[in-house]
C-alpha cells in the first residue's frame, strides 16, 4: 500500500513540476550567439540601473544601458535580415530544381 502511494505521489509531483514550473525563455532560431550575449549584457546593465542609489550613478548606468540596447536592437535586426535572405535563397534554389 505504501509503495503504491509513493508511486502516485511521485507521479503527481512530477506532473505538477512540468505544468507549474517556471517557463524557460526560448529564443528565436535566427538569433545568433553573439546577439544572445549582448542581450545578457543588456539585462546586467538594466539590473545595474535598478540597484544604483545615487542619481549620478543611475544616470551613468542609464546611458550605458541605452547604448547597449541600441546595439542589441541593431544586432537582432541584422540577424533577422540574414535569416530571411537565407530563406529566400533556399526557396529560390528549390524553385530552380
Amino acid at each position: 500500500m505504501e509503495s503504491s502511494w509513493k508511486g502516485i505521489k511521485e507521479a503527481i509531483t512530477s506532473t505538477c513540476y512540468e505544468v507549474l514550473d517556471r517557463k524557460k525563455h526560448h529564443h528565436k532560431e535566427w538569433i545568433t550567439v553573439d546577439t544572445l550575449d549582448k542581450i545578457r549584457e543588456r539585462s546586467n546593465k538594466k539590473a545595474a540601473i535598478n540597484t544604483s542609489r545615487m542619481r549620478a550613478e543611475k544616470a551613468k548606468a542609464q546611458a550605458e544601458y541605452t547604448e547597449v540596447n541600441k546595439q542589441v536592437k541593431r544586432s537582432i535586426r541584422n540577424d533577422k535580415c540574414k535569416y530571411v535572405e537565407d530563406l529566400a535563397m533556399t526557396a529560390e534554389k528549390a524553385a530552380r530544381e
